[in-house]
């Protein structure tokens, strides 16, 4: 919904009828839906069908008292004076929810409201189309209303949403005019803080994409909060998205939000917390439908009541949204997903904008929002883009299903099967890259992803959760499967099991590697799309918003990211002078010490020594980063054998919120000693330890990428594509690894401390330009 003028607000008719056609339970039991590519393949083939007179997106709006409701029908005869609205689906339509065919029946009287208006029409012939995308038929409900009936029709949900419309157009006014006063927080900025706002700002008011380097501790996550917000009534903002790909990072922006709030106490800014579904769920052993859940049965007949509550609240984060469901006994989840309609700042995972069914992107497509995206953390965004477009299918997977499974699914299965077998017995190498896509095993999954989709649909009410786990793997294989291109790789690993073996941990490929060739063994197989290149997937999602910027400590070199990430031409990028000064930290090189893998053993007792004589030196808190839980554990060990009397604790393997929250909190102004972590991993970033709660850190690892089969085909096709293969694929993911480790250290101006960075290849003068700026290096 807009605000075109001081007395108009707009609304789309899809906007309309979500707001006042729902009723009923939430009901979200899993049945099969079309893909966007699916839904659209569908709608063109129903206007081919129809003959040239077949008008299509047909542009129709009107008015009701101050409510402009607009939208585009999907089909107009005008020979036949009959109007269309499409839907496509897969399974059985009887199956389909009974408040879902009403919403549908809703947008298209609204629809025939108002082309009888535009038409002058007495009477018009409504038809909903249900269009199966697999069968590829249609089934037409037809009615025909005369202009009265939808016209009255029209007026009711009118009436039923104009208060709130006014209401929203009034919050909105408010909210700029309270924004375009709106003073920074602080007395005053940072060093750096100004410059890196002033970037946000003008990339905002240009309407552009922006990278932005800028130092751990220099407070970013207001320094581009604030010129957003700043800049949204100028730019008619309808949202600003601030992305993370960690938990900690929502919290920091939420912390951001509620120093502006304690700055202008009642600031109309509606900022909510979007949080994964496992974690907000109030009954984790109920399915999403109203004859299981409580907070599902009649949902839509108390969200009214909820939404209105939950506009008072300046934050929606996860505590706030439980506690409304709880006084409204409406799901708290999905009560979230309806405020991010109504919210003007949005915290929430990349996911949420970047991934292939992207709730936030969806949204702003469909209702054509204006929107400032807000990348925390920038330099994580190209792992978990590859990682969101690729896929694997595993023959194990289907191994466990094929003796429970239902009857009517035997049959696809047990050819699957044979597909798997066959694949194995053509492929006896622990890793093969493939130029194509093996498309006997291919098309057996897509059957088996049907005659799952059907079975989903005949039996909504089971909850098999191996078999969805399945269905989804193999769904999400032949989607990107569809989509596969230069830009990804496609492999096959193979591990080989002894008869009567348990299956072990660990890559299929290294454990093939281990046991070797026995002529008794199982192959156990898995496909693997890799995504090397995400540029062409994001591509869409930067050019959607108004504005994007990325910002992180470590966004160098910026071809990097413009060429894998598919930023528009001319992104500009900048670096954001530092606030602190090189004396206070001290950064030593240890020149002596190796930590390749086959330098470990021998170096081991020269870095401890190193750790030790600095913890001597200066006592306090330090983190102590290495590659791996394996090196990281051969290194404690050794520090203990040798410095019995010096403390130190370790990050252990797949570690709680609780544990990760135990472990810092062993980090106090009075403690001192050696935390044992593992770079990249939790405690690597988003961190924060002021002051004497961490005065140093060693680092013992250059963070290179682990030289396997795998990095070796990304390094190559790197090579064919973009002629970076190596550094794209090691050097730079590995010293960005390191700097963000490193600045852990350094987080106020006032605070003192010490980096070792102990490795011989830190002394090379390609590696240090990868440093930060303003450290200033002492070889040891």
């Amino acid at each position: 919904m807009s605000t075109s003028s001081e007395s108009t607000c707009t609304v789309a008719v899809r906007s309309l009828c979500e707001f006042t056609a729902k009723r009923g339970d939430l009901d979200l039991r899993f049945t099969p839906s079309p893909t966007a590519q699916e839904g659209m393949a569908g709608h063109a083939l129903v206007a081919e069908r129809r003959g040239t007179d077949y008008q299509t997106e047909v542009s129709l709006s009107g008015c009701h008292g101050a409510l402009q409701v607009r939208g585009r029908a999907d089909g107009f005869d005008a020979k036949r004076q009959r109007l269309e609205e499409i839907k496509t689906f897969k399974g059985r339509l009887e199956a389909m929810p009974a408040n879902h065919r009403a919403l549908h029946w809703a947008q298209l009287k609204i629809y025939g409201a108002l082309l009888c208006a535009k038409l002058g029409l007495d009477e018009l012939e409504l038809a909903l189309i249900y269009f199966d995308v697999n069968k590829q038929t249609e089934t037409a409900l037809v009615e025909t209303h005369s202009r009265a009936d939808l016209q009255a029709f029209f007026s009711h949900h009118c009436d039923q949403f104009l208060a709130w419309a006014e209401q929203e157009a009034q919050h909105l006014r408010n909210r700029d005019a309270a924004l375009t006063a709106l003073t920074f927080p602080h007395a005053q900025f940072r060093s750096g803080q100004r410059e890196l706002a002033a970037e946000v700002y003008r990339a905002a008011v240009a309407g552009r994409c922006l990278m932005a380097q800028a130092p751990t501790g220099l407070g970013k996550t207001l320094a581009t909060l604030f010129p957003l917000l700043k800049a949204a009534p100028g730019q008619r903002l309808d949202k600003i998205f601030f992305l993370t790909a960690k938990t900690s990072g929502r919290a920091l922006a939420l912390d951001s939000l509620a120093t502006v709030h304690k700055h202008a106490p009642g600031l109309p800014l509606r900022s909510l917390e979007l949080v994964a579904k496992e974690k907000a769920c109030e009954h984790p052993d109920k399915a999403c439908h109203g004859e299981s859940c409580p907070l599902a049965e009649g949902f839509y007949e108390r969200l009214p009541q909820a939404r209105q509550a939950a506009i008072q609240h300046g934050t929606l984060d996860r505590e706030t949204l439980r506690r409304l469901g709880q006084q409204y006994s409406v799901c708290p989840y999905y009560l979230g997903q309806e405020m991010a309609r109504w919210a003007d700042v949005l915290v929430g995972d990349y996911n949420y904008y970047f991934d292939q069914s992207a709730m936030l992107h969806s949204m702003t497509e469909a209702y054509g929002w204006r929107v400032a995206v807000l990348v925390d953390e920038a330099h994580n965004l190209v792992s978990r883009a590859r990682a969101m477009y690729s896929a694997s299918a595993r023959q194990d997977s289907l191994t466990s299903l094929r003796h429970s499974a239902p009857a009517q699914l035997k049959k696809p299965l047990d050819r699957l099967k044979r597909c798997w077998t066959e694949l194995g017995k053509s492929h006896d190498q622990p890793f093969e890259l493939q130029t194509l896509l093996p498309d006997k095993l291919l098309q057996a999954m897509h059957q088996a992803v049907s005659a799952l989709g059907e079975y989903f649909q005949d039996h909504p009410a089971q909850q098999d959760e191996a078999l969805q786990r399945f269905y989804f793997e193999a769904l999400q294989f032949t989607r990107m499967a569809e989509a596969f291109d230069a830009n990804s790789l496609c492999d096959i690993e193979r591990e080989d099991l002894s008869e009567g073996q348990a299956l072990p941990g660990g890559g299929a490929a290294a454990s093939s590697f281990r046991m070797g060739g026995n002529s008794r063994a199982k192959p156990r197989l898995s496909l693997n799309l890799r995504n090397v290149v995400p540029a062409p997937f994001l591509r869409q999602r930067f050019l959607s918003a108004h504005t994007v910027t990325l910002f992180s400590a470590t966004l160098q070199p910026a071809q990097f990211y413009t060429d894998l990430l598919g930023l528009p031409d001319g992104t500009p990028w900048v670096e954001v002078a530092s606030p602190f000064q090189a004396e206070q930290l001290q950064v030593h090189i240890a020149g002596h010490i190796s930590t390749r893998y086959q330098h470990r053993q021998t170096s081991l007792r020269a870095l401890v020594d190193v750790m030790a004589q600095a913890y001597a030196a200066m006592p306090g808190n330090y983190l102590a980063f290495f590659s791996s839980h394996s090196y990281l554990q051969e290194a404690l060990q050794c520090l203990q054998t040798h410095y019995p009397d010096l403390p130190c604790w370790a990050q252990g393997r797949r570690m709680s919120e609780a544990e990760q929250q135990s472990f810092l909190a062993r980090f106090t102004p009075e403690s001192c000693g050696i935390a044992f972590a593992v770079l990249g991993g939790s405690f690597s970033e988003g961190i924060d330890l002021p002051g004497a709660r961490l005065i140093g850190a060693f680092i013992a690892t250059l963070g290179l990428p682990q030289v396997n089969p795998v990095n070796e085909q990304f390094k190559r096709r790197l090579d064919e594509l973009l002629c970076q293969g190596y550094d794209y694929t090691y050097v730079y993911p590995g010293m960005q690894k390191v700097v963000q480790a490193a600045g852990r250290v350094i987080r106020t101006v006032h605070d003192q401390g010490v980096i070792h960075l102990l490795d011989d290849r830190y002394l090379r003068r390609e590696v240090q330009a990868l440093l930060p700026s303003w450290w200033q290096i002492t070889p040891a």
